[in-house]
């Protein structure tokens, strides 16, 4: 495995949030909410309070920081008493809630602050969508902004490493994935141990503890499963069948994981419902390395039969972590026919199709499919593979 090199993670994280420090200036406003969304671990109670600390170097603001694991924020927060909420915050021009998914009513709290003291700027994070959006969501309806949080991309480690570099680790951000922790790692052993811990946190902090999951085991069941289908699509009978549950608990069970940031859920397109299969779903897991965790392989990739997958995984969750930080609002799909021609990603914006597919190794670059082609011909297309995928990302 190649090893890691030339990075210290007080630089890359630096840069990293600096690259971030403008979107949160942009939509840090008073009157709104600013909802920061993503994965436990990946760096956003850091990169809030850096934010804030760099205002304060800079235009000396009054701060408030509260937490949904301090027992008297809570208390307060969701305590819908105008005047505690009004004396808690007096004075201060921030409020910081994190881990807000934690606090019972929060949104009311929060609109009481909101209609009461206008200029307040809130920032609130939470690492269950599930959680924070149900409590945030109608009375605070058009008052919140949404923004996501992901693990590394190649685009912030290009803060810090040149497309060499890069290229060079190409293998092991594929088995290991783009968590920091595990980037900054000074071993294999410890990427392994990093990740195992950091998976079972996963199911037991965001999921095991939400309502109503009786069956933990069927639960991580499940998520091997679909591991093990990576870029394939899923037939929820199937896993219905092999689980040996009802068919609404599968479909229960892999909705939460989406909420949690374990699985992203990419859909099939279709304008030609005869020719094209639209009603399977692949799933891709936010981090590869999550996913080989799951499965206990962390073999090189000269061991592996699955690296096909494990590229077309990396390259699907990276071109949306680029969207997202490049603000490209887009639908994304998959397209198969029942002939099975295919095309692994299409992208939707702008106006126009942007196909792509995802080769690990190939001898000519392969032509969009012909069925494509006939039906979207003013659609884009490209192949990513190892040697180009940096002008993607």
């Amino acid at each position: 495995m190649t090893k890691f090199i030339g990075i210290d993670i007080i630089e890359v994280m630096g840069r990293v949030f600096s690259r971030h420090f403008d979107r949160l200036s942009d939509f840090s406003l008073p009157g709104r909410i600013m909802v920061i969304y993503g994965p436990r671990r990946v760096g956003k109670t850091t990169l809030v309070n850096n934010y804030l600390n760099r205002l304060l170097e800079t235009n000396h603001p009054m701060i408030l920081r509260a937490s949904g694991d301090n027992i008297r924020d809570r208390g307060i927060l969701s305590s819908e008493d105008t005047k505690a909420l009004l004396d808690w915050t007096s004075g201060y021009t921030f409020l910081f809630v994190d881990e807000a998914q934690h606090i019972p009513e929060i949104a009311w709290g929060l609109k009481l602050l909101i209609d009461n003291r206008p200029e307040l700027n809130i920032i609130a994070t939470g690492s269950s969508s599930f959680d924070l959006s149900n409590k945030l969501g109608e009375p605070l309806t058009g008052r919140q902004v949404p923004l996501k949080m992901f693990p590394l991309s190649i685009g912030e480690l290009r803060q810090s490493m040149n497309e060499f570099e890069i290229k060079e680790n190409l293998e092991d951000f594929l088995v290991f994935g783009m968590y920091p922790e595990v980037r900054t790692a000074s071993s294999s052993d410890q990427k392994r141990f990093i990740l195992n811990e950091l998976t079972n946190a996963y199911l037991l902090k965001d999921i095991l503890q939400l309502e109503r999951i009786k069956k933990p085991k069927v639960l991580v069941d499940l998520l091997i499963m679909v591991a093990l289908q990576t870029g394939s699509e899923v037939s929820l009978n199937e896993l219905s069948n092999n689980l040996r549950v009802d068919i609404k608990t599968v479909e229960r069970y892999l909705d939460l994981l989406e909420k949690c940031f374990i699985l992203y859920n990419l859909r099939g397109f279709s304008r030609n419902l005869r020719k094209e299969v639209t009603k399977k779903s692949k799933y891709y897991f936010y981090d590869t390395g999550v996913r080989n965790a799951l499965i206990q392989n962390f073999n090189p990739l000269s061991l592996r039969n699955d690296i096909g997958a494990l590229w077309e995984n990396f390259i699907v969750i990276e071109r949306l972590k680029y969207r997202s930080y490049n603000n490209i609002n887009a639908r994304d799909y998959f397209w198969r026919t029942w002939e099975k021609q295919e095309v692994d990603l299409i992208e939707e914006y702008d106006g126009r199709l942007h196909a792509w597919e995802f080769k690990w190794s190939f001898r000519k670059s392969p032509k969009p499919p012909s069925a494509f082609r006939e039906n979207y011909p003013d659609a884009d297309f490209a192949v990513i593979h190892p040697n180009n995928f940096l002008a993607a990302l």
